[in-house]
């Protein structure tokens, strides 16, 4: 139970930001923005699932990688769904983006979790 939590909050880390990010800006995610925005937004998803990654990973306890791995999975995959459920839109950047760059990113968060649990155990 603790890591089905673990992983929800994780990506729950990462989806709320990126919603809140194309409201804030009032940007559609299906249509092509400027270059800087695109840039901009890419930064941002890379950040936040980073944060989502450690936290699934921090959540889980242990197993750091199975938990941001997770998370990883659900972003690739619900970017995945969304180019699939919906065929013909003028634009797949953000998915396309989610897929390539900013998933596997949420790996690095739980990395960066593990690495900072070996440290603390291996510390006197």
């Amino acid at each position: 139970m603790r890591s089905l939590l673990a992983v929800l909050v994780g990506y729950l880390v990462f989806g709320i930001s990126a919603v809140a990010l194309f409201q804030l800006a009032h940007v559609d995610p299906h249509q092509v923005p400027g270059v800087g925005f695109m840039i901009g937004s890419t930064l941002y998803g890379v950040f936040f699932a980073i944060a989502a990654g450690y936290t699934a990973a921090r959540m889980g306890r242990h197993k750091e990688m199975l938990h941001s791995g997770a998370v990883a999975g659900i972003i690739a995959l619900l970017a995945l769904v969304s180019i699939l459920a919906q065929p013909g839109l003028p634009s797949y950047w953000s998915q396309i983006t989610a897929i390539v760059f900013i998933a596997p990113t949420a790996l690095v968060g739980g990395w960066l979790r593990a690495r900072q649990t070996r440290e603390q155990k291996s510390s006197p």
